[in-house]
């Protein structure tokens, strides 16, 4: 995979990095395997209410938020390798214990607990893959690690439904241990060189200065990807409700199918392109792609334009997440390498947990075809904000 004339300190595809993709598949399946299936399994087992049901969800995603603050500050004291199999374990555990759980409340600790296990490994494994990647082929390696993200978004939510239909709740629950043990088993592979805190970070482990919870570089591009992700919400929460409205059902999947897609192939090829020709000339159009599609989402009404609209959405959401990580960790420094990382996931999960609440307000005001040209100008402000930056930056050191 190197090209003629890298040295040996270029290879990428060693047994480190294929380890972190495969434990990051198996993690990232797990995640849209339960979040596709929890809400229905609540109503069903538990007759949980709208409300309760969204909580045993998306309890996973506020967990997960809590535990990527502290996780940044704290990972090279507990260690990244370490922490990556401390949260496979749990997988394997958590997964097992849904099974005899008979409370509602239970099940949304439970869903708590899962996410604080996802967010502390999910953080550890994308800081410390940082280091099994050549910096010249940063934005490359990184599309190729996010395309097991990509892959799990269509197979995490397929085997829920064809699981939870032919088998039952606990053969879901079954297959989310058995994909943490093969998470587990893939970590055990994943060794990486651990850094060693300075003595400064030792001083500072107990302090709650905000500063060691948040990086400020991680905040500025962060904040970029939250925007992004708030839009992106309206389309996995409002998208099939959208299309049934209309008539036109079916095309829902066939928009995720087109999504992953395009989302795949361009996670193939964008990071080549970021890393031998500069930042902006990969950001700037996959954010144009981005809003296009939102806006083809809110005026179409066939399902060829709902289709285009996945295609240009893979396109450029399904290309920014690790276009913009390229960026933030380029611009860090190895110490602060784990917080920058904490702190750009914990902006785009707070993007994609505040979405659906917020913009539901506006379907109820408004509609559907409003909301989703609501969430195309939130994409246009994401990219200004980009521009604002970091974008005019890397012109003004030539690097586009």
């Amino acid at each position: 995979m190197t090209s003629s004339g890298e040295g040996s300190q270029e290879k990428l595809w060693t047994t480190p990095f294929v380890a972190a993709v495969l434990v990051n598949l198996f993690m990232s399946s797990v995640f849209y395997l339960l979040l596709t299936s929890m809400a229905g399994y609540a109503v069903e087992t538990f007759a949980a209410s709208d409300a309760l049901a969204g909580l045993a969800s998306s309890g996973f995603i506020l967990g997960a938020v809590v535990s990527r603050l502290l996780t940044g500050k704290f990972l090279d004291f507990v260690g990244r390798r370490r922490l990556v199999l401390i949260s496979m374990i749990g997988y394997i555990v958590i997964g097992i214990a849904y099974i005899p759980v008979t409370n509602l409340g239970l099940l949304i600790a439970l869903r708590l607990l899962h996410g604080v296990a996802f967010g502390a490994g999910n953080t550890a494994l994308v800081a410390s893959v940082q280091s099994a990647i050549p910096a010249a082929r940063r934005a490359e390696g990184n599309g190729y690690f996010a395309t097991a993200t990509t892959l799990s978004t269509a197979v995490g939510p397929f085997l829920a439904v064809w699981l939870s239909q032919n088998y039952g709740f606990e053969s879901v629950f079954t297959l989310s241990a058995i994909l943490g043990g093969a998470g587990l088993l893939a970590g055990w592979f994943f060794t990486v060189p651990e850094r060693i805190p300075t003595s400064e970070e030792h001083a500072q482990v107990w302090s709650l200065r905000l500063g060691t919870f948040i990086d400020r570089g991680g905040l500025r591009i962060g904040a970029v990807i939250g925007l992004a992700g708030f839009a992106y919400a309206s389309v996995l929460s409002f998208l099939a409700v959208h299309t049934e409205a209309m008539g036109i059902p079916e095309v829902a999947s066939a928009y995720f199918a087109a999504y992953a897609i395009a989302s795949l192939v361009a996670r193939l090829v964008v990071g080549r392109i970021q890393d031998r020709h500069g930042d902006n000339v990969v950001i700037l159009p996959v954010l144009a792609c981005y809003t296009v599609g939102m806006v083809l989402i809110g005026v179409g009404q066939t399902p060829v334009t709902i289709i285009a609209a996945g295609v240009l959405v893979g396109l450029g959401f399904g290309s920014l997440l690790p276009s913009l990580l390229a960026v933030v960790v380029n611009l860090s420094v190895p110490s602060r390498v784990g917080v920058v990382t904490s702190t750009f996931y914990l902006f785009l999960d707070l993007g994609s947990g505040l979405g659906p609440i917020l913009l539901g307000y506006v379907v109820t005001g408004f509609g559907f075809p409003v909301m989703f040209l609501v969430a195309a100008a939130l994409t246009v402000l994401s990219g200004l904000l980009y521009v604002y930056v970091h974008g005019r930056q890397a012109v003004a050191r030539g690097v586009y």
